[in-house]
């Protein structure tokens, strides 16, 4: 197999042409000057082709453009020659002028027999195939080589290998085929060694990098891929840091330049920011106007929720403009629209908002044209609109559904753009989509020290048939219990903002937690939700199951009086009201969840009872946001109705409520039986208090460090006999270590239990999955 250096080309290269030459015969010509020759015309009553095997003699001729008999000057010629040059169809070209002949002699480009790649790793075959223009049994071009080879470089260059290299060529075959081969040197990943800031005062390089999408190399380097240097990124960590200062009220920040700089052994890079943050500024005076009759500017402005003195923040304007164009529209006010007019005063530092409230433009939504969802239905994105056809056009309303199209992670790539339709107050909403894979199917294992070793089967499809429907399944297994739980939700219930939402649980323990009893409990539970606020959602429930405490082989009557109820059914129903003021975007860093829920219990079934539980759960940064602080207040009361006793099944054992306790560790216990076996309670406290910091590593390795302090107790028993069943406050204290991996984030905790008695179990370690507030 020989490769022949005609038609190689190199990366970077030009393609190597070989040059053809006209000849122009002139007959009886004698030494005449230059200018006499240059004058020279032809005419050609015959032209005759010679070369050509696929394109046809006439095709070659239309190309050249020169008629018969027609006066042709040699600039024609080569104006002729080169046309059929440009074709790309020719490897050689000559123009031989024959007296009253012309002669095209053509050398075809061969047919591309095979591509192949050779050298490549990290990118698969079928991968580069994709990228390449050059196809099998197309016409080889040098030029299209040329093109894919750069295409190559370019892909392996967004991997961070900036020295890769491709170098295509050609293997000659039969019938004038040629095997186009891309040898590529992948070369090594050019990593970012330092990442550093000039001119930053308020925020440290710390908090910089832990914003942007470039990181640091580190020894993670094989696992984190953002550590490579790629030029497109950095344009993007510009405009997160804008983001960033803007949302923290730095109005004038700028980025002056970004200079990557390669190492000494040119195997890494540099990375500098120079950046000019300017003042932060805060809100001053706040006020609404507007020149229309029919609007009352003191009612728009109760909905400016915006305290002068609050740190200056786009954000908090757009959301008033969005309540204020929300209110026209409930008080039938069609083409209003909200312009925020900012006035500036440098002495204190304070950003004035008028609001005023005007006519817009009268221009109606013609249609929402919809493409590239090939299994997504369409509803599952005109939903995400608030306005259909016919209705007002408003451009924010637009770029609010474009928000929630991206939020639903079902699309890779989402563009909303609007234009002119059919007259000038018309427009037409373009929604171009890009589809993802939206399920996984994962398996795990895990090891727990009061379990012991587990396995975890679980398969999610949010996207289920296209119809934005959710669907999960999910089976864990371990040494002292066996779980399965299928979960499915419609988003969209009867196409309004209801979601709702159908669950069914399976389980069983072998004596966990250190028990002495097993336990089964079968539950289904239908539910719907639906907003009330901005901020709040309610949840309606019906839940019907079965629980069921067997085997028991302890000494405690309080538990084998529930063993000996057996098999006892439950029909309830409850509600669950939840408020959220956590933003969402950049960084967001502080915020209120709270949640309060009640069952009510003996709709049927063996039970009755009333379960009330809430939590309120807070976080702020401070020392400029290098600290993360967390507080929670959690509680519940179980109480029972009827003259029932709860059972061991339904008590509360603060089990993941508070660190520093094994499971069951805590908490009132029948201290005459020789296990000392933990009871339960109908009543729970629990306060959790966090601080999260970095560790001075690298923020790549994804560590930082947590100080807690958690308070709590659970007490209370329908029958306690002579088992102590009062509030006996619990506390422990400890250090924990969060560990960002790429099997998700872990959480290490070391905790010492400060106030206990003398029957609870501590527990010093433990290694869990990190839930973030």
């Amino acid at each position: 197999m020989s490769r022949i250096g005609r038609g190689e080309i190199g990366r970077r290269g030009r393609a190597h042409l070989v040059a053809a030459s006209v000849f122009l015969g002139v007959a009886g010509a004698s030494a005449v000057a230059p200018q006499a020759v240059l004058a020279q015309t032809y005419r050609f009553s015959s032209v005759e082709v010679n070369g050509n095997q696929r394109v046809d003699a006439s095709t070659i001729l239309s190309y050249a453009g020169i008629g018969r008999g027609e006066a042709v000057s040699a600039a024609r010629l080569n104006d002729a020659y080169q046309a059929i040059v440009d074709t790309g169809l020719f490897e050689n070209v000559e123009l031989v002028p024959r007296g009253g002949t012309l002669v095209i002699n053509v050398t075809e480009y061969p047919t591309i027999n095979v591509i192949n790649f050779e050298g490549n790793s990290r990118i698969k075959d079928e991968d580069l195939a994709e990228i390449v223009q050059s196809r099998s049994r197309r016409v080889y071009s040098p030029s299209a080589a040329e093109a894919d080879a750069a295409a190559i470089v370019a892909a392996y260059e967004q991997q961070g290998r900036l020295a890769a290299s491709v170098m295509p060529k050609i293997i000659r075959r039969t019938d004038n085929r040629v095997d186009l081969v891309f040898e590529i040197t992948e070369g090594a990943v050019v990593e970012i060694e330092r990442i550093s800031f000039v001119g930053n005062r308020a925020y440290s390089e710390r908090r910089l990098r832990r914003a942007l999408a470039t990181k640091q190399a580190g020894i993670l380097r094989r696992f984190v891929r953002s550590d490579t240097f790629i030029a497109d990124r950095i344009e993007f960590d510009k405009q997160v840091l804008a983001d960033f200062y803007s949302s923290r009220g730095y109005v004038d920040f700028q980025v002056l330049s970004v200079t990557p700089e390669l190492t000494r052994n040119r195997d890494a890079y540099l990375l500098t920011f120079n950046i000019r943050e300017g003042q932060q500024f805060r809100f001053g005076e706040i006020t609404t106007v507007s020149d229309l009759a029919e609007v009352d500017p003191e009612e728009f402005q109760r909905a400016a929720n915006i305290d002068a003195g609050q740190v200056y923040t786009p954000v908090a304007v757009e959301n008033v403009i969005a309540r204020m164009e929300r209110l026209a529209i409930r008080q039938g006010l069609n083409f209003v629209r909200v312009e925020p007019r900012i006035v500036r005063n440098d002495r204190d530092l304070t950003l004035d908002v008028e609001f005023a409230v005007t006519r817009g433009p009268r221009m109606f939504v013609e249609r929402i044209d919809i493409e590239g969802n090939a299994t997504t239905l369409d509803r599952v994105i005109r939903r995400q609109f608030k306005t259909v056809e016919g209705d007002p056009f408003n451009p924010r309303e637009i770029r609010e559904a474009a928000d929630r199209i991206r939020a639903l992670g079902f699309f890779s790539e989402t563009e909303v753009s609007a234009r002119e339709g059919t007259a000038s107050d018309q427009m037409i909403v373009d929604v171009n989509v890009e589809e993802q894979p939206t399920g996984s199917l994962s398996f795990g294992l895990s090891y727990s020290e009061l379990d012991g070793p587990g396995a975890a089967v679980s398969f999610t499809e949010s996207n289920f048939l296209g119809r934005g429907q959710y669907l999960s399944l999910r089976l864990d297994s371990s040494a002292d219990d066996n779980t399965s739980r299928l979960v499915f939700a419609e988003p969209a219930f009867l196409g309004r903002d209801v979601r709702f939402k159908f669950s069914a649980l399976y389980a069983e323990t072998d004596e966990a937690y250190n028990s002495l009893y097993d336990t089964r409990m079968i539950e289904v539970s239908p539910a719907l939700e639906f907003p009330l606020s901005e901020a709040s959602r309610l949840e309606l429930r019906y839940t019907f199951g079965e629980s069921n405490v067997r085997n028991y082989s302890g000494e405690s009557p309080i538990i084998q009086a529930d063993s000996d109820r057996g098999a006892l059914t439950y029909s309830k129903i409850g509600y669950t009201y939840s408020y959220d003021s956590r933003q969402t975007g950049l960084d967001p860093n502080r915020g209120v969840r709270l949640e309060f829920s009640q069952d009510f219990a003996g709709l049927g079934g063996d039970l009755e009872y009333i379960e009330t539980t809430a939590l309120m759960a807070a976080q702020t940064t401070a020392w400029n946001e290098e600290i993360t602080l967390r507080a929670e207040l959690e509680g519940g009361v179980l109480s029972m109705l009827g003259g029932d006793d709860s059972r061991v099944t339904d008590r509360y054992f603060l089990n993941g409520k508070i660190r520093g306790f094994e499971g069951n560790g805590l908490g009132p216990r029948d201290l005459t039986t020789t296990e000392d076996e933990a009871l339960g309670g109908n009543m729970f406290a629990v306060a959790r208090f966090e601080a999260q910091f970095p560790l001075g590593l690298p923020e790549e390795y994804g560590v930082s460090g947590g100080l807690f302090a958690d308070f709590g107790s659970v007490w209370g028993l329908d029958s306690a006999g002579t088992v102590d069943d009062g509030f006996n406050l619990r506390s422990a204290v400890g250090f924990s270590v969060f560990w960002d991996t790429p099997i998700g984030p872990l959480r290490f905790n070391f905790s010492k239990a400060v106030i206990k008695e003398d029957y609870d179990e501590e527990q010093n370690f433990d290694l869990t999955i990190s839930t973030r507030f």
